[in-house]
């Protein structure tokens, strides 16, 4: 499937390890800025190889993965972690992220003190 010195795209490799659903997903987070391989943004057809370091930011998260095995093909979950190291920091807990606050169903509208207020909560800044 790879031989030496082999080199895959990067949506297509990022795709593969099953870090997007679908390549389309991967190419247009490349597109978006969301991919860096070796802190440089990716395009979707920038090149991979074993020692790549490639960020890839998913869902609010960071994912960090170092490519072992470049391959083109979609392979199965038991054999993507033969093709990458994961050195992505621990997902935040639920008791490390901030409840965000809801209003009571049917209050309406806020009024213009409560939206003062809930952009003070929010941080800000009144002009």
């Amino acid at each position: 499937m790879t031989e030496p010195g082999a080199r895959a795209r990067v949506d297509t490799w990022v795709w593969c390890v099953r870090l997007f659903r679908t390549r389309t997903l991967a190419a247009a987070a490349c597109r978006a800025g969301h991919v860096r391989v070796n802190g440089d943004r990716a395009k979707p057809a920038t090149p991979v190889g074993p020692g790549d370091e490639v960020r890839v930011r998913v869902e609010g998260l960071e994912r960090i993965v170092v490519v072992t095995r470049p391959i083109t093909r979609r392979v199965g979950a038991a054999v993507v972690p033969d093709c990458l190291v994961d050195h992505s920091p621990p997902p935040p807990t639920k008791l490390d992220t901030p409840a965000v606050p809801v209003r009571d169903r049917g209050a309406g509208r806020p009024t213009k003190r409560e939206r003062r207020e809930i952009d003070a909560l929010r941080g800000r800044a009144l002009d």
